[in-house]
């Protein structure tokens, strides 16, 4: 059985282009719902103005359905909560940003 783990290591190799970075470590992945072989992403950008947006989420949907299991991908852009590098980011990705 496959789960939300498996799809978020699949888009560890989505790199936001702008800080070169990968989106799950920076926490722009807020979860993913499983329904069979239906998977639901739900994420965010590091802001609505972000000019990279169409091409962030269209290498989120092509890395996701490169997984076997994978029929139907759905990306969902969302805004609540808001992006924060601080709360969200892992360690490693608030060192590459210079977060303290």
């Amino acid at each position: 059985m496959w789960n939300e783990s498996d799809v978020k290591e699949k888009l560890k190799e989505v790199l936001d282009p702008e800080i070169g970075y990968n989106i799950v470590d920076l926490g722009l992945v807020y979860g993913a719902d499983i329904e069979g072989e239906k998977v639901r992403v739900r994420m965010t950008l590091t802001s609505p103005m972000c000019p990279l947006g169409p091409q962030i989420m269209s290498a989120v949907h092509a890395k996701v359905s490169q997984l076997p299991m994978v029929k139907e991908v759905k990306v969902d852009l969302v805004w609540n909560p808001p992006w924060d590098p601080r709360a969200m980011a892992s360690e490693d990705a608030k060192i590459h940003l210079g977060i303290e």
